[in-house]
């Protein structure tokens, strides 16, 4: 086993330098203040923090259902639109053409229809007097059903014309924010071409990816908290909307979690981060200071935050009033404390200060514990 790492032996030695309070009995020997702190449980749960950056929910593209000449485009990347805003037109002339051609052609079917329905009369009449034959009057009938069509073929175009113009003005579908301009004031642009896209502004979700022992510990619905990066004041709610199956990476899982809650200061685009209370492994004991470690201990120079090692500790008896030496096992540092899993028991005192100079069966004073 290899000498502690120089980090904790300068934790040792500090933790040998603290404050010590001492009383003397008449004549006897010097009884020591102890300080320690009590042995809690950390609780059932932790908390996991991952960066990530706001993004839309879902972006939605906007095109035209017709081709034509773009007008003015008075659009901008952030601004923020109603329901029913005009976020674009097409150039009217072309449809106003169309539409007056349109008419026209309607007129003249009309005016055919009504010449063929002449016609067909007189041929009946001219039928039952026997001057002309049954051909006669059959191609009579044909010509008004041929241009009965043909007029209702120019009303149903008239119609076409007439919604192709409504179609050459764009309106925002709901209450959003640009999220970009894709097409450049007075350029011809293709039925279908995207113009601008929009998303919706109360609704944002965050991507980022977690290790395989935090995935298995999430599921869709599982809450979350959102705090940005440049105010952390504001948290909002959050909950988990899609998880990956397949890692992006090696052991590395996409999680989405979708805003709960919205804030007139949130943007996409912004760094925020993304926090879980997640359950604790059983295996989970006690955080106790650094300091409480008895300095001659020795850890392992390539242990990690994971590995299991014994470390001495000094717990006060409240019996004898003495301090017992006890070694504890300890799993790793969480917030700069000791993870203790084994050798602690809930409600007991740890010294935490000038253990380098307490030893085996000390008498000591317990003194307040500060919170």
């Amino acid at each position: 086993m290899k000498r502690i790492a120089p980090l904790v032996l300068v934790l040792f030695a500090l933790a040998g330098c603290d404050n010590q309070e001492q009383s003397k009995g008449d004549g006897a020997a010097p009884v020591r203040g102890l300080v320690t702190t009590i042995v809690a449980s950390t609780g059932n749960t932790t908390i996991r923090r991952y960066p990530g950056v706001l993004e839309p929910g879902e972006i939605t593209s906007l095109s035209f259902e017709v081709a034509g000449k773009l007008g003015r485009i008075d659009l901008s990347v952030g601004q923020r639109v109603s329901e029913g805003d005009v976020l674009a037109r097409l150039d009217s002339e072309q449809f106003e053409v169309e539409i007056e051609n349109r008419i026209a052609a309607v007129d003249e079917a009309e005016a055919l229809l009504a010449q063929a329905q002449d016609s067909l009369g007189r041929q009946e009449t001219l039928f039952e007097r026997g001057t002309v034959s049954r051909v006669t009057l059959d191609d009579a009938r044909t010509d008004v059903r041929t241009n009965q069509a043909k007029l209702t073929q120019a009303e149903k175009d008239l119609d076409s014309a007439r919604e192709d113009l409504t179609e050459a003005i764009m309106l925002a579908p709901f209450d959003g924010i640009i999220n970009s301009v894709d097409a450049d004031s007075f350029a011809t642009v293709s039925a279908g071409t995207t113009v601008t896209s929009i998303y919706d502004a109360s609704f944002y979700e965050v991507s980022f990816s977690v290790n395989f022992d935090t995935v298995g510990q999430l599921i869709v619905g599982t809450p979350a908290r959102i705090r940005l990066a440049d105010d952390p004041d504001i948290a909002l709610a959050g909950v988990v909307s899609e998880l990956g199956e397949r890692a992006d990476t090696v052991s590395s899982f996409p999680v989405i979690v979708a805003l709960k809650e919205d804030h007139p200061l949130i943007r996409a685009g912004m760094a925020v981060e993304v926090s879980f209370e997640l359950d604790l492994p059983a295996e989970e004991g006690f955080l106790i200071p650094i300091s409480a470690a008895i300095p001659e201990g020795q850890i392992p120079e390539d242990a990690n935050p994971n590995s299991k090692v014994p470390v001495g500790m000094f717990v006060y008896d409240p019996e004898t009033e003495t301090v017992k030496r006890r070694e504890v096992i300890m799993a790793g540092l969480r917030e700069n404390k000791f993870l203790i899993i084994d050798g602690l028991q809930p409600g007991e005192h740890v010294a935490i200060a000038g253990v380098s100079f307490l030893r085996e069966g000390m008498k000591v004073k317990l003194l307040p514990v500060e919170d």
